[in-house]
């Protein structure tokens, strides 16, 4: 198992210290990628699943680097010294960051070390040159000469060659070499490339694969002829990513291709060397790449631990969580595959990945051939590579539809890639629209305009996650479809607001970001602690990804003051304090980290009675509960009114992700998340929704069934507690 997560250090709990009251939203996050970690470490796990955990946990605090901990070296070099909420400057926070990740870079060590020894057990081998058999070292010299030593490009290192530009989270080798002829000393520097994979496969030998620094380093003698290698280490650096948009750019397309080339000349924040690199090519590495506000850290293990991601795809099904196909839902197949009839006939509501993204794929097909659909509007926040969402928006407006797209150019680290889908839509006569410079558009919300015998019909889909058939197989989320006019009437209301600058008279339904949303919210806290003062029932029960504004978290502690029962379920950070007496006595929080990345945005309140009944009400949003999704975000909440759709979501879903035993973590008032320890019997969200019927079915399936979490049974017993 793994070491004690990471704890997010706190401060005396003293009543005039915010301290006190928040958690900090840095260190909560990096806690979360503790419990993503802690998942490599699980022996019920498939090996190349937990190695895919490991990997995640790389990649993730990759990320964190080039966003997080760059925007605090900023605030250090401007001499920013406001403070977090739970009172730290700048300084403050990146020392404890860095211990944190001290303790999380040994723990991914570890992990990876371990596993390497389990995997070539199981016959797939981490291997080192020396390891292999002469014939194998014969075929890796002849393919190292033809297929790698074309593509590297030594660069030396000297008072004549300035030290090169190394690209963000680039891999290279450095070298101290001896001249045969004169024995001069000399360094080289060789970059390895990122369009090679970091692993090669040795021909004929499954499961075999070597990384392409050993293999460098192995055949140092054809990429230097006439020296002796006298040292070498690998490094790698991670740059500041992060784009901040100008309010006064006149051009958002140019601003951000232009803002996109800034970006891959950021400052290098992080700097990652082997440990055992010669002193003196490692001061070189100083030198040249670190300035004010970096970071260093010397690993004795692996560099770049989001690149065994590609181990992951060795194919073995036995070393791999059994295969998953989503379920078409049944709705639509009732009606013969006609979304609009099996709209029109009742809402629905999908829930991914378990029934199958495809259903949102043909929504869209449908209404581009359909003759009687004249318009669809569609938010696009991140849509991947290779999306069917974007081919049957051009598919629609090539069949002469009036078709509009509003595309996030913000969104983070997929702003390229956005930037070519608008090109491509609006060479098809899709109509582009880019939203609000300062606002990001994050609502994911797609509305279908159709003439039917009666008049125009609108029909909307509005999700949880965003428009990304990959995503969509990993991330749990919901999506709803509805031809509830007032929806249809809010929805193009919203659009408007998006590519107008309209600002919406009434909303019937919704409520927007950054119109309403954090007031609606709270008056719905309000309500619930009217509720508990006059005697009755008052509760909450909110799912999300993040907990942060703090003008939010004051609201949950005045509500637990005033008796309110709140159950949080954050899969991330939390900056929330649960179980502090006088203070939050009646919320618990939990993460549930598994299988499946918990995606979905649901809220609930009780309305006075205990949950559930048809007085409870629920909601589902595109909205974390941070500052960004409620001021600087387009976003949108959504109650849900039809009966069966109610049930199901509060429930199926809500009822779930309360009861799971299996992957799921407490969060205590200290900020250290605590295993749920699993009793007599043990219950696993993801595998409950794998093996049983649909959400989209008939609204009783599975209420009959023995295996069904029991509202009232898991309230009681949390009362009991």
């Amino acid at each position: 198992m793994a070491a004690q997560p990471t704890e997010i250090e706190t401060k005396p709990l003293g009543h005039s210290d915010s301290g006190r009251r928040y958690f900090n939203r840095e260190l909560s996050w990096l806690a979360f990628n503790d419990r993503v970690l802690e998942e490599a470490c699980i022996p019920r796990h498939p090996l190349l699943e937990r190695l895919r955990f490991l990997s995640i946990s790389g990649n993730n605090l990759d990320e964190f680097f080039m966003v997080r901990v760059a925007g605090l070296v900023g605030q250090v070099a401007q001499h920013v010294e406001e403070r977090s909420a739970d009172g730290r400057t700048p300084v403050q926070q990146l020392a404890a960051i860095e211990r944190a990740v001290d303790r999380l870079n040994a723990e991914q060590q570890r992990v990876w070390s371990e596993l390497r020894i389990q995997l070539a057990a199981n016959g797939v081998v981490e291997a080192d040159v020396e390891d292999l058999s002469p014939d194998d070292r014969a075929w890796l010299r002849e393919h190292f000469v033809s297929q790698i030593f074309p593509v590297l490009t030594p660069q030396a290192l000297d008072p004549a060659h300035p030290f090169p530009f190394i690209p963000n989270k680039g891999l290279s080798l450095i070298f101290e070499l001896k001249r045969r002829s004169d024995g001069k000393t000399v360094r080289e520097l060789v970059m390895l490339p990122a369009t090679m994979p970091r692993f090669l496969r040795i021909a004929g030998d499954q499961g075999l694969y070597l990384s392409l620094e050993k293999i460098v380093v192995a055949f140092a003698d054809k990429l230097f002829p006439g020296y002796d290698v006298r040292a070498s280490g690998l490094f790698r650096i991670i740059r500041d990513s992060d784009i901040e948009v100008e309010e006064e750019a006149e051009d958002l397309v140019l601003y951000f291709r232009t803002a996109l080339k800034r970006r891959r000349r950021g400052q290098v924040i992080r700097l990652e060397t082997s440990r055992l690199m010669d002193r003196g090519l490692a001061q070189l590495l100083d030198d040249n790449l670190l300035h004010e506000g970096g970071t260093k850290s010397s690993d004795d293990g692996f560099l770049g631990i989001g690149d065994l991601a590609a181990l992951v795809d060795e194919d073995r099904p036995d070393l791999k969580f059994p295969a998953y196909t989503p379920r078409f839902p049944e709705r639509i197949r009732e009606h013969n595959g006609d979304c609009f009839a099996a709209i029109r006939s009742k809402d629905i509501v999908v829930h991914h990945p378990y029934e199958s993204f495809e259903v949102v794929i043909a929504f869209l097909k449908q209404a581009a051939a359909d003759p009687d659909v004249v318009a669809i509007k569609q938010t696009l926040y991140r849509a991947g590579k290779q999306s069917a969402v974007i081919n049957a928006l051009i598919a629609a407006a090539e069949a002469g539809k009036s078709v509009t797209a509003v595309v996030e150019l913000k969104a983070r680290f997929d702003e390229e890639q956005n930037l070519l889908w608008a090109s491509a839509l609006e060479r098809a006569g899709v109509q582009v629209v880019y939203g609000f410079i300062e606002w990001k558009t994050h609502a994911k919300i797609s509305m279908v305009v159709r003439r039917e015998p009666e008049g125009f019909r609108t029909y909307c889909h509005f999700g949880t996650g965003n428009y990304h058939p990959i995503t969509a197989r990993i991330y749990t989320d919901l999506s709803f479809f509805t031809a509830d006019p007032r929806a249809g009437r809010d929805a193009a209301q919203l659009f408007n607001y998006i590519t107008g600058y309209v600002e919406p008279e009434q909303l019937e339904l919704l409520s927007m970001s950054p119109r309403d949303l954090r007031n609606d919210l709270i008056a719905l806290i309000d309500h619930e602690m009217e509720e508990a003062r006059a005697g009755r029932t008052g509760a909450i029960w909110a799912k999300m990804n993040s907990l942060v504004d703090p003008a939010m978290i004051e609201k949950l502690y005045a509500a637990s003051s005033a008796g309110v029962q709140i159950e949080l379920i954050i899969r991330g950070i939390c900056c929330l304090r649960p179980g502090v007496p006088g203070l939050s006595d009646n919320i618990r929080v939990k993460s549930v980290v598994g299988r499946f990345l918990e995606h979905s945005r649901i809220w609930a309140f009780g309305n006075g009675d205990a949950l559930p009944n048809d007085k409870a009400r629920v909601f589902i949003s595109s909205a974390d509960w941070m500052p960004r999704n409620f001021d600087r975000r387009v976003e949108y909440m959504l109650p849900i009114e039809n009966p069966t759709v109610h049930d199901q979501v509060l429930e199926q879903v809500m009822v779930a992700n309360l009861l799971d035993n299996e992957q799921s973590w407490d969060l205590d008032s200290h900020g250290q998340y605590h295993r749920v320890k699993t009793e007599d019997k043990p219950f696993n969200l993801h595998r409950y929704f794998m093996t049983n019927p649909s959400l989209s079915g008939r609204g009783t399936a599975l209420k009959h069934s023995e295996d069904v979490p029991k509202l009232s049974l898991h309230r009681r017993a949390a009362r009991t507690d």
